[in-house]
């Protein structure tokens, strides 16, 4: 048990955590193309269905690739995005809202679910003999609050979270299974109906494992809390979670999916992302390596959690719903990311959600020595980083300092910064809120509980908006295929043909296939090759009795390992 007077438990101004999560989730959505390598992949993927036919919308995969990019659901939206939006706003930049609406789900959902669990008896704070304790509402409040900015802090999530591919989709969903197990505690219809949505959102938009996985962390979690799920929810989550895992199959029989393409779908859903039987030391290595900083400062808080309610003396202290039901779900999405092939910074994002609710009850037994030092950490690593984020862009307008500006010449050649008068008053804005906050924090002593996020999250958006801001021109030059397919494609002859792109990585096909507009596909009959793999090229030529000649070489400005080669194929 905890003791907390009610002024502790004083909510954020509903303004001010609106206004921090619309900037930090639409920051970096617009004015930029399509990345290297995901992003460009999940947009590729959006804008093939948006042109394609039937098919293409049964099966998602890259124009010319007959290789499924596994569960339709991000897919399908991001191209009904593309047709609703694109005329406006461009199809980059609607496609991008589909990561909005999977980023506002989750923290909604996150937001829900810790309030929730905030108002439940076992968490209270205790009764004080003079009265002043927080009541149910705003002690759920505070700590929902708390969760929520734990989310927004997560240094992981910042570019992550704002790109079009499959694993936002899966965030939404799990967030929403977290919520709807908890609203099940009291209201099991409703309960039921969120959970099964959830459930159908993961199946449709990850493999079978990660699906199969969710589904049975969600039963254990169930079965070993001490607030018993009803029948009413069961049923409910069961029938839409079925419902979720069939659409996708029974869209193959009512269409009559030819045999190929249905076992190119069927191989889809069970290895993409890849797979191992067991776990892989690969996706071991990455995760303990990369989870801490990725992860910052969510999984020290969640420690605390743990270790404070974990230890309480009462009978079921870890089957009461507030530990017992996000641990299920961290440990379901932690084994998951152990059997990728190779996990990388996307897989960690399902990891996130749970985590967010676990570290959120830390906040009422956090040492005031803990608080200092997540303070005084977020202010000085940030304001360093928003200072070496500022002189970077002066190098790049202005030339100076020299040095730096040097340096930028030399990683980026070819690149010219330019000054926008919208982006850099956006970034002083942003800069003049961070140091009132900065000022907020230190000048006075507040009580609330939540006081060490709001300088981490206000970070983590600082960092963010300036750098989709001052260094967005920058960044869209460095990850773009935009500049190197305008070149490729003043050397194809107007009656080209088909170009084949069998050598060719998933990334670079779907960006020429947006940027170029050439007839780009796997087939090894086409008059001409692209490829970034001359050794492969080779191979493929002496094995098919070919002569390759060397038409044109490339490479982005960014990247000197690549080289992006065309050659005429001719029959010898």
């Amino acid at each position: 048990m905890v003791k907390l007077t009610a002024a502790a438990t004083k909510s954020i101004p509903r303004i001010i955590i609106f206004a921090l999560t619309l900037v930090y989730g639409f920051a970096g959505l617009f004015f930029r193309d399509p990345w290297k390598n995901e992003d460009a992949i999940g947009f590729g993927g959006m804008w093939t269905l948006f042109r394609g036919n039937t098919l293409d919308w049964m099966v998602p995969h890259l124009a010319g690739r007959d290789i499924s990019l596994g569960a339709p659901l991000s897919y399908w939206m991001g191209a009904t995005l593309i047709e609703w939006f694109g005329p406006f706003i461009g199809a980059a930049n609607a496609a991008r809202l589909y990561a909005a609406i999977c980023f506002f789900s989750a923290a909604l959902a996150i937001w829900y679910a810790t309030y929730l669990l905030g108002r439940r008896r076992e968490v209270q704070p205790m009764a004080l003999a003079v009265g002043g304790q927080p009541d149910l509402k705003s002690y759920g409040m505070t700590l929902a609050d708390g969760a929520l900015l734990i989310f927004l802090a997560c240094v992981g999530l910042a570019q992550r979270a704002h790109e079009t591919t499959p694993m936002m989709a899966q965030l939404m969903g799990i967030s929403i299974v977290l919520y709807g197990t908890v609203r099940g505690l009291d209201k099991p219809w409703q309960g039921g109906f969120w959970t099964g949505l959830g459930i159908a959102i993961v199946a449709l938009s990850s493999n079978l494992t990660l699906s199969l996985i969710i589904v049975t962390s969600t039963i254990i979690a169930v079965i070993a809390s001490n607030a018993k799920l009803r029948f009413r929810w069961t049923l409910t989550s069961t029938v839409l979670g079925l419902i979720g895992f069939a659409i996708w199959p029974l869209i193959w029989y009512l269409a009559d999916l030819p045999a190929q393409w249905r076992h190119i779908a069927e191989e889809g859903w069970r290895n993409v992302p890849e797979m191992r039987a067991t776990p892989s030391i690969e996706s071991l290595g990455f995760l303990s390596v990369n989870f801490w900083a990725y992860a910052w400062p969510v999984w020290p808080l969640a420690i605390v959690s743990l270790a404070h309610w974990g230890r309480i003396k009462e009978s079921g202290a870890w089957r009461a719903p507030h530990l017992c039901i996000p641990l299920s779900l961290f440990i379901g999405s932690l084994i998951y990311v152990l059997f990728r092939l190779e996990a990388n910074e996307h897989d960690l994002m399902i990891l996130i959600p749970s985590l967010s609710i676990i570290a959120a009850f830390s906040l009422p037994v956090l040492k005031r020595s803990v608080i200092s030092f997540i303070d005084w950490f977020a202010m000085f690593s940030f304001t360093l980083i928003a200072l070496a984020i500022w002189i970077i862009w002066l190098a790049k307008v202005t030339g100076y300092p020299e040095s730096t500006a040097a340096n930028i010449a030399r990683l980026l050649p070819g690149f010219t910064g330019q000054f926008n008068v919208l982006a850099f008053i956006v970034a002083l804005a942003t800069t003049g809120v961070w140091l009132a906050v900065v000022r907020w924090r230190t000048s006075r002593a507040p009580k609330e509980i939540w006081r060490c996020l709001i300088i981490s999250a206000s970070g983590t958006t600082l960092m963010w908006v300036l750098l989709m801001s001052l260094w967005l021109p920058t960044i869209n030059y460095a990850k773009t295929y935009r500049h190197v397919s305008a070149r490729l494609v003043q050397v194809i002859p107007a009656d080209s043909g088909c170009i084949d792109t069998s050598n060719l990585g998933a990334a670079q096909l779907a960006s020429f296939e947006y940027f170029s507009k050439l007839n780009l596909r796997d087939d090894p009959n086409c008059q001409w090759m692209l490829t970034h793999s001359q050794s492969e090229a080779k191979s493929y030529a002496q094995l098919n009795n070919k002569k390759l000649t060397l038409l044109w070489e490339d490479r982005r400005a960014a990247d000197r390992d690549e080289r992006l080669r065309l050659y005429e194929v001719i029959s010898e």
